[in-house]
């Protein structure tokens, strides 16, 4: 009884979490705006112990900062902030792949990340790419990131990256929407789905060194899509979380 009444907790409390983190992301909340217990109680209709502990993790993601007379207030980011949470993702992954390299993995291993690369070949290679396309790339983005870092066949670094990843605008498609719309959107495509299929044949290769050096400057695609999205703020009803990012 015990046990399951443990489970539920834990269930409620990522439910309050994710809830929360959608609301913030989504530009429900502003930079600087408080939200206490009891309002995300009635925003998230989980109740006060769950979500306490999820604005804590949410805090521990970066997303809300404490404050002294209670409750939590939702940050703000710089292009800086946000940079160096890109670079400490590339980081990880390249290191990552650099394990997954070193120590060998067989063809089987390989398999699903080779078919996840052709599914996202069949979408960049279209012309024009359509918003569809834009939203199952992320998808399929995200799913070869996931593989990549499982081949490492290291926990603790798949949980580090886990956790990089969850900080604000650091994931590996933390800026596409807010791209689709840009002249040099599929050229960017093109030149990740190069970095894809590269780093795989290195990790084939069993080439630690160069699959690292790969994920690093992979990593470093997505500083360039936020400087892109800052300088065409146009489109940035595509990522509404951009209300987080200070002119400063």
């Amino acid at each position: 009884m015990a046990e399951r009444e443990a489970e539920r907790s834990v269930s409620q409390t990522v439910r309050a979490q994710l809830a929360l983190r959608e609301l913030i992301v989504s530009g429900g909340l502003r930079p600087g705006e408080r939200i206490s217990e009891l309002q995300a109680v009635e925003v998230t209709g989980v109740s006060r112990t769950p979500v306490r502990m999820a604005l804590v993790r949410l805090e521990e993601e970066g997303l809300l900062e404490a404050i002294p007379s209670g409750g939590f207030m939702v940050k703000a980011f710089s292009e800086r902030d946000i940079l160096d949470s890109i670079e400490l993702r590339g980081t990880l992954e390249g290191l990552a792949a650099r394990f997954a390299a070193e120590r060998g993995v067989s063809s089987r291993d390989l398999e699903p990340l080779k078919q996840c690369l052709d599914e996202i070949d069949g979408l960049v290679r279209r012309e024009p790419i359509s918003m569809e396309a834009f939203s199952s790339y992320v998808a399929l983005n995200a799913r070869f990131h996931v593989l990549l870092a499982e081949l490492s066949r290291s926990p603790p670094l798949i949980r580090q990256i886990d956790r990089a990843s969850a900080l604000p605008f650091a994931s590996p498609s933390g800026f596409v929407m807010a791209q689709s719309a840009l002249p040099e959107a599929r050229q960017i495509l093109l030149i990740g789905q190069d970095h894809h299929r590269v780093v795989v044949d290195a990790i084939e290769n069993r080439e630690g060194a160069r699959a690292e050096a790969i994920m690093r400057e992979h990593a470093r695609l997505a500083a360039r899509n936020l400087r892109l999205a800052l300088r065409n703020r146009t489109h940035l009803d595509l990522l509404p979380a951009m209300a987080l990012i200070s002119a400063g």
